[in-house]
């Protein structure tokens, strides 16, 4: 078993404790047969200390067993969970402490009681396999965890962004543009920008951009269908790892190099700077106020203020995502971003952000998400310009939503475009708000009849509304539910 040398004593105290349970040993008896004081026992058993050989002598001699059972560091199968969370790079790689949990405790925790929480993860790792779950997807997972609980607002990296702003002498009411971001990416950190040969390296044609480090600079290979706004951002993210000192980076947008938690969290630190110093909080905060404050539902407004920040809608909604707990008190939203290919009707769930609570939509497998969702008929309205031979264009759509049994509101906005790299792939990126009284007091457009309310629920096989027009497929979990709540009264009624 490959396990990290930090987690040995813990394996060994483990094993201790298993054996000397298995022999009917309390911890008084070991110590009075071993010569090793109770506290000291206790002490090895938590993971805290790793006796030297004499000690594991007088420990194996007292349990009755050979010296090289107990230093190996093969668990019982009882315990072949914990052997495999150990094995794996989550404790190691997973830096626990930015979710407020101390390490030494989390040890603790295992060693107190080893054959529950060896049961317990078990079974999420058995979860974990039979939803494909690999370690990257867990990291991604963790990273949205890590976000969520911070509201996605960080101040320091915000910080670091207006001082990088400063330094470089922007002004206060200037915004940047790609020319500034490369000639300092060129100048200062000697960059080689070229864009991706497709015909020499054809695998590379579906990725925005490819770093490629070198002792003379770095070479930054883009995709040559990339626009101004897609570059400016790459630019600002490159940057971001440089002014933010972030050693262990991803070296491509795809994210299918990832092989740690540290790269993954400092490509999101990266790209915060980039939006932070693309779409200054200073300016987007009042902008937004303005907005809200409107009477009627104006959305090439916001399609105005998208261009005015010369970025696109999903790194606009990011943005917005951080201002909004910390400078509005709206902290109840959720972001998400659908694919679909033009004339099909699936719809993929490609990245999803909640802030204060889970909502709905959150990603499902194998069920049909509700066709009402605007973030689904926005895309669908996308795709009809193309059949109708109109030049598809960006697309911004609002929905009052009201979930069908929650009974919780909320107004959606969703944007949908074309996909630059990829033909007839489109995608739409929606910001939803939870409609609580504060918040319905503070969007002043939110009773304008152009903005159209639909009743919604999360998938067609869990939704009760059987006349829906948009259902394509029966609700077979919730037909499921309802048997097995007849059978529970019908038990009831019979054992009464």
């Amino acid at each position: 078993m490959a396990i990290n040398t930090d987690n040995v004593k813990l394996v060994f105290g483990l094993k201790l404790k298993q054996l000397r349970l298995d022999k009917g040993l309390s911890l008084n008896e070991l110590s009075r047969k071993s010569g090793l004081s109770l506290s000291y026992i206790n002490e090895i058993e938590k993971g805290k200390k790793y006796p030297k050989s004499d000690k594991i002598i007088a420990l194996a001699a007292a349990m009755d067993t050979d010296y090289d059972t107990l230093v190996s560091l093969k668990l019982s199968k009882r315990l072949e969970p914990i052997s495999e969370l150990l094995s794996s790079n989550i404790l190691t790689e997973l830096p626990l402490e930015l979710f407020g949990i101390d390490p030494a405790n989390l040890l603790e925790i295992l060693s107190d009681a080893p054959m529950k929480i060896s049961a317990f993860v078990g079974t999420l790792i058995e979860i974990a396999r039979n939803y494909n779950m690999s370690i990257e997807k867990f990291y991604f997972s963790a990273l949205r965890t890590y976000q969520e609980m911070h509201d996605n607002y960080f101040e320091d990296i915000e910080l670091e962004a207006e001082q990088f702003l400063t330094t470089h002498q922007v002004a206060e009411e200037m915004l940047v543009n790609e020319d500034f971001l490369s000639g300092i990416l060129t100048e200062k950190y000697h960059y080689k920008i070229e864009h991706i040969n497709e015909k020499v390296n054809p695998e590379f044609a579906s990725i925005r951009s490819l770093t490629i480090p070198g002792a003379q600079g770095n070479r930054l290979l883009l995709n040559p269908r990339l626009s101004s706004v897609q570059r400016l951002f790459i630019y600002g993210r490159e940057l971001g790892y440089h002014y933010l000192n972030l050693k262990n980076r991803l070296h491509t947008t795809d994210l299918v190099e990832a092989e740690s938690f540290e790269q993954l969290l400092n490509n999101f630190k990266a790209s915060y700077f980039a939006s932070a110093v693309i779409i200054k909080r200073s300016l987007l905060v009042p902008k937004l106020a303005d907005f809200f404050a409107e009477k009627t539902w104006q959305p090439e407004k916001l399609i105005a203020m998208i261009r005015e920040f010369n970025t696109t809608p999903e790194s606009f909604f990011y943005r917005v995502s951080n201002v909004l707990p910390n400078y509005f008190g709206i902290n109840q939203i959720f972001f998400s971003r659908f694919n679909n290919f033009a004339g099909q009707n699936l719809f993929d769930m490609t990245k999803e952000m909640h802030i204060s609570r889970k909502h709905y939509p959150h990603t499902v497998r194998d069920e049909h998400y509700c066709r009402r969702w605007v973030a689904l008929t926005v895309l669908n309205d996308l795709a009809s310009l193309a059949k109708n031979k109109e030049q598809p264009h960006m697309l911004c759509k609002a929905q009052k939503s009201t979930y069908l049994d929650s009974k919780d509101d909320y107004l959606v906005i969703s944007f949908a475009q074309p996909m630059a790299t990829t033909p007839d792939l489109n995608v739409s990126v929606s910001m939803g708000i939870y409609l609580d009284d504060a918040t319905k007091e503070k969007l002043a457009f939110l009773n304008d009849p152009a903005i159209p309310s639909r009743i919604v629920n999360q998938t067609c096989e869990r939704c009760a509304l059987y006349d829906c027009r948009e259902r394509i497929a029966a609700p077979v979990i919730l037909q499921k539910k309802f048997k097995n709540e007849a059978l529970r009264k019908a038990l009831k009624k019979m054992i009464r």
